[in-house]
């Protein structure tokens, strides 16, 4: 309960500062909506030459893009540790993060909230019920339960890696970061893994799972039963990696040794 006390007063905290710059919340709002446009011309431009990708239709990867950005809006919202190296280790932030009596990752997590970022989440259901209604996908009472599991199982996903590459901070804390490359990676995990060779899909499959966050489990609700398995599996790997990644994270804050001068 405390921590869960903790979360609801972060969370208020920051609404409020929030709104004090409303006209930033906006503009950030519609810079988001613009980038999400453009991807989603990407994927019309291609289909403007082709009637299949892989087996897949424009429709069904539009469906894909549109789940992907639901469990990439609660990563978002809730991991934004891009600046970790920089901002804790270098800066020797951290240092103040260690003097409380709470889980220091849970810290960084409160404190980094971006909660306009689930703003994103609307925008993809919206793209989803678009491909949904032109594919006439029919929803079973258990979607939605499954749905949330997959959205909670593919953002665990995002956190657990992203989460482990701030932990290199912990025995290597240069400025340069790995996170900018792999926001680029993560970004395959947008479209069917099947489109890409067999050590790519193995690498987005196992090794950096980010089919699980769009691809995987979008398959279940497009009914591509040959993927099933992958479906419901989603969750499963989100809790491996995400729990990996807090092992890590533990390792690595005994392994800190404060700033220095």
């Amino acid at each position: 309960m405390f921590y869960v006390t903790m979360f609801f007063q972060y969370m208020s905290q920051y609404i409020k500062t929030r709104l004090q710059y409303r006209s930033d919340l906006i503009v950030e709002f519609f810079s988001d909506l613009m980038s999400q446009a453009i991807n989603l011309v990407f994927i019309l431009v291609v289909f403007g030459h082709t009637q299949l990708l892989g087996g897949w239709s424009r429709d069904e990867i539009i469906f894909i893009y549109g789940f992907f950005l639901v469990p990439y809006a609660v990563f978002s919202a809730f991991f934004n540790i891009w600046d970790f190296n920089e901002r804790y280790i270098v800066r020797g932030e951290l240092d103040r993060i260690l003097t409380r009596p709470i889980h220091s990752l849970f810290q960084i997590i409160l404190e980094r909230l971006e909660l306009e970022a689930l703003l994103g989440a609307v925008t993809g259901l919206a793209v989803m019920f678009y491909a949904g209604t032109r594919l006439n996908l029919q929803l079973d009472w258990f979607d939605p339960i499954l749905f949330i599991i997959f959205v909670i199982g593919g953002a665990l996903v995002y956190g657990g890696i992203f989460v482990m590459l701030a932990c290199v901070s912990f025995w290597a804390d240069a400025k340069t970061s790995l996170m900018p490359m792999m926001y680029n990676i993560s970004n395959y995990g947008r479209y069917p893994v099947n489109i890409y060779n067999t050590v790519i899909r193995f690498v987005l499959t196992w090794i950096l799972p980010f089919a699980f966050v769009g691809v995987y489990p979008a398959a279940f609700f497009l009914e591509k039963k040959e993927w099933y398995i992958y479906s419901f599996l989603t969750p499963v790997i989100g809790i491996i990696f995400f729990a990996l990644s807090v092992f890590l994270w533990n390792q690595g804050v005994k392994k800190y040794r404060g700033a220095g001068n």
